[in-house]
């Protein structure tokens, strides 16, 4: 299997987040990066030694395997969606009417990432796109191999782990945090993810 390799952003500067907060969160993500290859690498090595006796460590390996690969993924969407610098939400956009449409306003939408956001613990918010029934589904993921909707393509992602904002913000202050996150948003890009979500249910 080929080796994964860590993605570039081209992040500007944000409003309430900071470059050194920027810094700090993609190393994290460079390290899901390398732990998802270091575990492909060892578990074809443990197989190629003996699959039976060292079945015990292969197991665990598969079973850490998840928290590492969609470590490495979610963030992807997480610093794609800052990637290219802030463009304003469009109400006209594929992604604007299909938010406003289920959620009545642009407010209405960020009330429930909020509220989603908020959420006791540390983890992520989660906007999915239900390609069956076509419409949105907000979530709270505990980790990266927890609570996610198993087919359900991603639209959104905030991390609300406190890593993701300890440099600038308390840890009580996380609404503060999903707000910044939210105003420096490229629209453009969601509205790019939307489209494709959308075309996985098109059969």
């Amino acid at each position: 299997m080929e080796s994964y390799k860590a993605k570039t952003f081209d992040i500007p500067e944000l409003t309430g987040i900071s470059a050194s907060q920027i810094d700090e969160h993609l190393k994290l993500y460079n390290g899901y990066v390398t732990h998802t290859n270091k575990i492909s690498e060892q578990i074809k090595g443990w197989i190629a030694d003996d699959r039976e006796k060292n079945s015990y460590v292969i197991h665990e390996l598969w079973r850490r395997l998840g928290f590492e690969f969609n470590g490495m993924r979610i963030h992807e969407y997480y610093f794609g969606a800052l990637d290219g610098g802030t463009t304003p939400f469009d109400p006209q956009s594929t992604v604007g009417k299909a938010i406003i449409g289920q959620y009545g306003s642009y407010e209405a939408f960020v009330q429930t990432l909020m509220h989603v956001g908020t959420t006791r613990g540390s983890g992520w918010a989660t906007l999915y796109y239900d390609t069956h029934t076509h419409t949105f589904i907000a979530t709270w993921a505990d980790e990266h191999h927890i609570g996610h909707l198993a087919s359900l393509p991603l639209v959104l992602a905030i991390d609300c782990w406190e890593h993701a904002y300890m440099v600038d913000y308390l840890p009580g202050e996380r609404a503060k945090y999903i707000t910044a996150y939210l105003e420096n948003i490229n629209w453009k890009t969601v509205d790019n993810w939307f489209q494709k979500a959308q075309m996985q249910g098109v059969q």
